[in-house]
């Protein structure tokens, strides 16, 4: 029986290694010794940028101005806003905008949709050939546009991942709020990725797949919108890219609270997206597969898998000394996060407490968010994070 656990142990700890370690080192292998390149960067086709706001006041004239001032021929660009029944004053501004800028189509619906339901309806009138998803609170770089669309001039690549870089505008911050550190890290997988074909997930905030690609967002289950269409294009079997150069800038969180109430929001839907796409598991590309366990599947249920693996530990411990010393390191983890935890009520952010706390806060929000899965109590209305 102990040999059992131990093992069981052991191949737990294989997984989440595989997932943080090994995966992204194969993908940054493959990726450098078949590295995606394009045929031309000349190509200038039709875009439609699609944005789904909810009162987006402080944020939206500033948004599209910003569209305007990208280095691209505008007169082969529509911009889409969805007003998902907005409270404050953000249809005004956006009626104001329409006058100003011919380019700009405002869709203003009288009834919560959530944003799955207004990019569904803004689909319906769109024509460019290259479709742009970002978010009322996202600034592109001059290029953005320009930079994003030079990976379709390959026929097999049905998607593009921009860079989005986050800005932690709170240079004082003393609230534990390590998303810019987090984020980092999880760009240089998505970069990986993106050199081998297979970005899985978008940056929500910048990401382009061809028009013909999209597939109608679920709204009678909550998902996750960029996931979702991210997995649809790679099960179609095209390729997902990633721009390095196609660059667009996001605030963080104004607080840890609001960034702990976005990640429940995005682990619930994320469950029910992997879901739908529980296929790619099986999938004939095994490469595909792979990456999908590794950076979706495996994170999503680490909660999980970190509590097994301390309560296992703990049991081992008793009768082997090596498994005693990785308890103990454990220990010392939760303890650093713990105390993390209790600067934070005066203020004080030191990173080697505030890392581990950042850690297992958002671990504690993906469970809420699952339980919130199991319990079917989350919903497709959002209401997007204070940044």
């Amino acid at each position: 029986m102990t040999l059992f656990l131990e093992i069981l142990l052991l191949i737990i700890c294989l997984v989440i290694i595989n997932s943080f370690i090994i995966y992204p080192a194969v993908v940054y292998l493959i990726g450098r010794k078949k590295p995606f390149s394009t045929k031309s960067k000349n190509f200038q086709p039709t875009i439609s940028v699609l944005i789904a706001a909810y009162n987006e006041e402080k944020v939206i004239s500033e948004r599209i101005k910003n569209i305007a001032s990208q280095n691209y021929d505008m007169s082969k660009v529509e911009v889409f806003v969805g007003s998902d029944a907005s409270s404050d004053s953000t249809n005004e501004i956006l009626s104001a905008l329409k006058n100003e800028f011919p380019w700009l189509k405002v869709y203003l619906s009288e009834k919560r949709l959530g944003k799955a339901g207004i990019i569904n309806n803004l689909i319906k009138d769109v024509k460019g050939e290259i479709l742009v998803f970002t978010d009322a609170n996202t600034e592109f770089h001059k290029d953005a546009l320009k930079n994003i669309i030079v990976d379709f001039a390959d026929d097999d690549v049905g998607g593009v991942c921009g860079k989005l870089i986050l800005i932690d505008s709170d240079k004082a911050r003393t609230d534990s709020v390590e998303e810019v550190k987090y984020w980092k890290y999880e760009t240089i997988i998505k970069r990986a990725e993106g050199t081998c074909g297979i970005s899985l997930s978008a940056n929500g905030g910048f990401f382009a797949i061809r028009k013909k690609l999209y597939c109608i967002i679920p709204t009678e289950k909550a998902v996750t919108d960029d996931l979702y269409i991210s997995l649809s294009v790679v099960s179609q079997g095209c390729k997902f890219t990633y721009r390095e150069d196609a660059i667009a800038y996001e605030n963080t969180g104004k607080n840890l609270r609001a960034e702990y109430k976005r990640k429940v929001r995005f682990s619930a839907t994320n469950f029910q997206t992997l879901v739908f796409f529980k296929s790619l598991l099986l999938n004939k590309n095994t490469f595909l597969s792979y990456a999908f366990f590794s950076h979706k599947v495996t994170r999503w249920f680490l909660p999980i898998l970190l509590l097994l693996v301390f309560v296992l530990s703990l049991f081992l411990s008793y009768s082997n000394l090596i498994i005693l010393d990785f308890f103990l390191i454990q220990l010392f983890f939760y303890f650093f996060a713990l105390i993390g935890f209790m600067l934070t009520f005066i203020k004080v952010r030191i990173q080697i407490f505030s890392l581990p706390y950042f850690f297992v806060i958002s671990n504690l929000a993906v469970v809420e968010g699952l339980i919130k899965f199991l319990n079917r109590k989350h919903s497709v209305i959002w209401q997007s994070t204070e940044r």
